[in-house]
């Protein structure tokens, strides 16, 4: 029989639901969602076949896109090498290959090679041999939806600690595996979360466990070997506000294990070379004091800290023994008002300092010997890029590489001579089919509320003018200190070729104007985010792009963006897309069953205070619908394995939505994945960019005439043939936040 295709969206039930806090009142009536069941995923169920109903005009628009995009992935993409003592490694997806494999060629002598084979596979090649370390593409099999987690070779380069989340909950199963013979042990770690450090004789392994509330709140300790059920429990954080990571230092002397929560952490060091040592502070734990551990080999700890300075400072502890917790601090490198530290990576001899200054991140290599000193500074090769250290794994080098990248250029690999900065190019991520000159980048500022100018990069087509014409698509997030650095996209190119201008708004709340802007943009301050990003869009409109077709886009925290400018200023969007929006504040901040609320009140505010209640309820989206008749379009997106923000948020956005605007409601749809799939959407190469064809197949159909004509566009490839990469519907972060 044939299925009857849904023309009107679905009318969720109400239910009598009224919340009261503070003495005020807050009907509810889709509160039932929450409580999942059969009910919500059959009304999920419906939101679906309504998305797919209302999208498939667009199906031909959709194949194009996704054919282009694909156009530009390489046939093999292949990483840069990071080198180890006996191996380099690096990843490699084949031709039609939704992942990348993890492979490693020996480096050592003959003698090396004899007395520690390598395991051979099918996949060789050269005379040394390439062994395959980890073949993803057969791990996930057949399955809907795979991401690996773990990936951490221990220190003799004989075993491999690995994880993989096969649901998108973010629940990872570690295992270990025996590199000389590529079989994994008996042992496996059911519920493991992200971070991992080996023991210096690569006979320990250190993970972190997260609770119900998807908190990273246990370190445990494995001996290889043994069952599972012997591990030991190194660390418990027992404040519910607070989540754990864990990692070996560079210099492999040290496990550092750090707590934090959005304004204050700790840092616990063990020794990596006594494993079943009582790991101790380093400095102890103070209200609105953050410090985050590096260390130099057979030297003392390097802390980044904001401890009597907003914008950080570098300071230097003995590591901590049985005699003495808690060490003494002393100032290395002083703040500097006009910079942010963000870390600090030491290797033998020099340092290299990770910062933020002009809203533009840059490195600085200092000598470890004079830490304060101005040494050099690398700047970005590419107008509106970033350029970052890329993954050094080794210790006693006299180059590192670093990377820089942009939006619409690919990547670009370099070793630079810590002494003198020299560069030297040693990768190029391909891109058939793309000429970045083709495109331009530039940086506008924006006055906003208070006399703060928010940063603006734009990015457009060399052939699309900014002079008041063409539409514009604008992004956003602004939350956590967090800074979208501008990476390659191949995606993007679809949308700027068809004359639409991508610009990305750092509001305040982010973290690209330091740790000020950061603070000036979270709990009472929230508001700011979101009156930067429409003081963006207005300033934007008319002068460069057209005023009646901007659309806006944001995911998660900038989701809630989202949410908070649609029920704001409804008339200055043409479309908005909420990417798995945190649009239910209050509601979802008294729940302290919900995953991440506990940690999150230091970013948000906690609504048992009045104070806090007030100023959340003002903006939450949920709380707040725009006046009926005057509503952009909205494309609304979710999960049913999200752990981080609740399917059932979005879901009841939009029936709250739907039911304030009936005349309107055809016009929001709800694109759910009611299978496999996670926060940020479908997992592996293919399935994320044909999620990305969809959304930009939406936006064009209401930005411009998606009729247009694209066979002389010359960022595509017409010889490439995408017919191979298989269909898909499937993809921190960063851990512990709504991001």
């Amino acid at each position: 029989m044939r299925a009857v295709t849904p023309t009107q969206p679905p009318s969720a039930a109400r239910e009598p639901f009224e919340h009261t806090e503070h003495g005020v009142s807050r009907p509810d009536p889709y509160h039932w969602m929450s409580a999942g069941g059969a009910g919500l995923l059959g009304h999920l169920g419906a939101e679906r076949a309504f998305y797919d109903s209302a999208c498939a005009h667009l199906h031909s628009l959709v194949s194009t896109l996704r054919s282009e995009m694909v156009a530009r992935l390489p046939r093999a993409d292949t990483s840069p090498r990071w080198r180890r003592s006996r191996f380099s490694y690096y990843t490699r997806a084949a031709s039609g290959s939704d992942y990348a494999d993890v492979l490693r060629e020996i480096h050592g002598n003959e003698t090396d090679l004899q007395q520690k084979p390598p395991h051979r596979t099918a996949n060789h090649d050269g005379i040394g041999g390439t062994q395959v370390v980890l073949d993803v593409a057969a791990l996930a099999g057949d399955s809907t939806y795979f991401e690996l987690g773990v990936t951490l070779v221990s220190p003799d380069e004989d075993l491999l600690a690995w994880s993989a989340d096969r649901t998108g909950e973010e629940v990872y199963e570690l295992r270990f595996r025996d590199l000389r013979t590529g079989a994994d042990l008996d042992e496996v770690v059911p519920r493991s979360y992200y971070g991992g450090a080996w023991s210096a004789d690569s006979v320990f392994f250190f993970y972190t466990v997260h609770d119900r509330a998807y908190r990273p709140h246990q370190v445990w300790r494995h001996r290889v070997g043994t069952p599972v059920a012997d591990d030991v429990l190194v660390l418990e954080e027992p404040d519910e506000r607070f989540a754990l990571t864990v990692r070996t230092a560079r210099s492999g002397e040290v496990v550092l294990v750090t707590s934090e929560s959005r304004d204050t952490g700790e840092v616990w060091a063990v020794d990596a070379r006594d494993p079943e040592s009582v790991p101790r502070s380093v400095g102890g734990r103070r209200a609105g004091v953050v410090y985050r551990a590096e260390h130099l080999r057979g030297g003392p700890l390097l802390l980044v800290t904001n401890d009597d300075a907003v914008e950080f400072r570098l300071v230097s502890a003995p590591v901590p023994d049985a005699d003495q917790d808690h060490t003494v601090w002393r100032t290395v490198r002083p703040e500097d008002p006009a910079e942010r530290l963000e870390r600090v990576d030491a290797f033998a001899g020099h340092l290299v300092l990770s910062l933020r200054t002009e809203a533009e991140h840059r490195l600085r290599l200092v000598p470890a010997d004079d830490p304060a000193g101005e040494g050099l500074v690398l700047r970005t090769r590419f107008p509106g890029g970033a350029v970052r250290l890329a993954r050094n794994t080794s210790y006693d080098v006299d180059a590192v590489t670093v990377v820089d990248h942009a939006h619409v250029q690919p990547a670009v690999w370099s070793d630079v001579d810590l002494a003198t900065g020299t560069p030297t190019e040693v990768h190029r991520q391909e891109a058939p089919g793309h000429d970045p000159a083709r495109y331009l980048t530039s940086r506008v500022d924006v006055p906003s509320a208070g006399g703060v100018s928010v940063p603006v990069t734009v990015v457009r087509h060399r052939d699309t003018p900014l002079d008041g014409t063409a539409p514009l698509l604008l992004y956003g997030y602004g939350a956590y200190e967090a800074t979208f650095e501008p990476d390659w996209d191949p995606a993007l190119p679809s949308l700027l070729a068809r004359g639409v201008v991508f610009a990305h708004a750092h509001v305040r709340g982010g973290g690209e104007g330091g740790r000020r802007w950061w603070l000036d943009g979270r709990l009472v301050h929230k508001q700011h985010s979101f009156t930067d990003f429409a003081a963006v869009a207005d300033a934007l409109a008319g002068r460069y792009v057209d005023g009646a077709r901007i659309a806006s886009r944001g995911l998660s925290a900038g989701g809630l963006l989202q949410g908070a400018v649609f029920s704001q200023r409804p008339d200055r969007w043409r479309a908005v897309v909420a990417e798995v929006p945190f649009v239910d504040v209050v509601t979802t901040m008294f729940d302290a069953s919900i995953p991440l609320t506990i940690t999150e009140r230091d970013e948000w505010g906690d609504p048992r205070r009045r104070a806090d209640f007030d100023w959340m309820l003002a903006y939450s989206p949920y709380d707040n619908p725009p006046p009926a008749g005057s509503r952009p379009d909205l494309l609304v997106t979710g999960a049913v394995h999200d752990p981080r923000v609740m399917v059932h948020e979005p879901a009841k956005w939009v029936a709250r939505l739907r039911e304030t605007d009936p005349a309107w409601s055809p016009r929001c749809l709800f694109r759910v994945e009611t299978g496999a799939g996670a926060h940020t959407g479908p997992s592996g190469r293919f399935g994320h960019l044909a999620y990305e064809a969809e959304v930009y197949a939406w936006l064009l159909d209401r930005l411009v005439d998606p009729s247009r004509d694209q066979s002389s566009d010359p960022s595509r490839d017409p010889s490439s043939d995408p017919s191979s990469a298989p269909s898909s519907d499937q993809r921190a972060d960063q851990p512990g936040a709504r991001a």
